[in-house]
């Protein structure tokens, strides 16, 4: 299986299993003299953990991170990266992978079962395997180095719509998504989703979502025209997250629905060094190159495919089969992948702060700024 590599300087490269011994990566590129410690990226990985929640799946992980190289601790007794690659491992713990016996020889209906067995002719049933959201861990790991490499900017994400219930954008608060199990920034949806969400649960079944990632400080001037596109990364990279089935940047869908004059985002002259925006429609990058402006960009995901209503499929022999996927799911797994979303466009944008910085030195002042 090829392809576990993303990045082009700034590089991560994931390995293991869901019900493997360990999960862990290799962070390329990063560095070095940055200061690094296990407790800077086990703050991120506390926040995707499994089990916090009625909400997400009660698996047992304490998704404790082990730094196996790529840091040194100076004379000042500071660790810090020195340049070389950083190892990272995380210890699998609470498998349970009888839960997946009845299953073995059946496909799930909308999971890779069939895909990776008719690519590759075999498949581990346990939890997906290489294909379970138990890999998204190490994407947060290597997301909390990236953050090392962009000071000044600042990626956060939320919760913004469950099923077809939106948030009120005007009672969008910040303070709120550390409030709630559900990363919403919106303290009243967030209640609603608690009630509709235990209806879910309970019923056995699953709901989608939409995720939305604001990163704040972004210099201008990160992508490249034509095949270089700082959006088509991060749109790449969030496309690349399990069960994400949809992404969008800036107004997205939405702007195919507004006229030239309302989707432009005009400028005006501005004492801060950089022209000013009347709205960021472009999601703060424009011919694949940022603007200055928070770069902003959503993302859907589907409903939990394992569910507990029988459902119609085929063994690996071609016979038809009922099928019901027992075990610990997330009723919706959107919530989790809100720390998966903001890690990948940290990754993104770390990588190409290192292919601007190779390509022409450091970041331009705008001439009229200065």
């Amino acid at each position: 299986m090829s392809h576990n590599t993303f990045g082009h300087l700034f590089r991560v490269t994931t390995f293991g299993e869901s019900h493997g011994p360990a999960i862990g990566c290799v962070v390329d590129g990063c560095p070095p003299l940055l200061p690094l410690t296990e407790a800077d990226i086990q703050a991120d990985l506390d926040r995707r953990r499994p089990g916090q929640s009625r909400f997400t799946t009660q698996r047992r992980e304490p998704d404790a991170v082990k730094i196996l190289s790529g840091v040194f601790v100076g004379d000042d007794g500071a660790q810090v990266t020195t340049g070389t690659p950083i190892g990272l491992l995380i210890e699998n713990v609470d498998q349970r992978s009888k839960d997946y016996s009845d299953i073995a020889p059946k496909y799930r209906p909308g999971h890779a079962d069939f895909t990776y067995d008719v690519k590759y002719g075999i498949r581990d049933y346990r939890g997906g395997g290489r294909s379970s959201a138990r890999e998204t861990a190490m994407r947060v790991a290597a997301g909390a180095i990236a953050r090392k490499v962009l000071p000044g900017a600042r990626v956060r994400g939320a919760l913004v719509q469950m099923g077809p219930h939106r948030i009120d954008r005007a009672r969008w608060d910040w303070d709120e998504v550390g409030k709630n199990p559900f990363f919403c920034p919106d303290a009243k949806a967030a209640a609603f989703f608690e009630e509709y969400l235990d209806g879910i649960r309970k019923a056995g079944s699953s709901v989608g979502a939409v995720i939305e990632i604001v990163a704040e400080g972004v210099p201008p001037g990160l992508g490249a025209p034509i095949y270089g596109k700082l959006d088509a990364d991060i749109a790449a990279a969030l496309m690349s997250i399990n069960a994400v089935k949809g992404v969008e940047i800036g107004a997205g869908m939405g702007a195919a629905e507004l006229t030239g004059e309302e989707n432009a985002d005009e400028m005006r002259p501005s004492n801060e060094g950089l022209p000013g925006f009347s709205s960021n429609n472009a999601g703060g990058v424009l011919g694949g190159i940022s603007t200055g402006q928070p770069v902003v960009a959503r993302f859907a995901v589907k409903p939990t495919s394992s569910i507990l209503a029988p459902r119609r499929t085929v063994t690996r022999s071609g016979e038809a089969a009922d099928i019901v996927t027992k075990g610990r799911h997330d009723p919706c797994v959107g919530i989790r992948a809100v720390p998966v979303g903001e890690a990948m466009v940290a990754c993104v944008l770390a990588d190409h702060v290192l292919r601007h910085r190779a390509q022409v030195g450091g970041f331009r002042s705008w001439p009229a700024g200065g």
